[in-house]
């Protein structure tokens, strides 16, 4: 897991996604910024984020499934807090 520091909505979906998923990779990378001036920012910032995780959950699952299950884990933060999410989810052993 990265050690960077990270504002309260991208500890939360880091905590969210560990608990989950049990992940043997995982970066949260606030996006936000990129954002600033369009539909959908939202003045507090961490409103975009794009997570990489790499979870044995994800073996045997398809793309669709891999992110049904890291949508599922963070279904309230996407509901009230966070605008946009950018999933890149791999199995151990997979070319990300």
């Amino acid at each position: 897991m990265e050690s960077e520091p990270k504002g309260p909505v991208a500890a939360e979906i880091e905590a969210r996604l560990i608990a989950a998923l049990s992940p043997t990779r995982l970066a949260v990378i606030d996006d936000s910024a990129k954002h600033r001036g369009h539909a959908g920012h939202d003045a507090r910032g961490e409103s975009h984020f794009t997570v990489e995780i790499e979870a044995a959950a994800f073996a045997g699952q398809n793309r669709v499934a891999r992110q049904r299950l890291v949508n599922r884990a963070l279904a309230e933060l996407l509901a009230e807090r966070v605008h946009a999410l950018a999933i890149r989810a791999t199995a151990p052993g997979e070319a990300a």
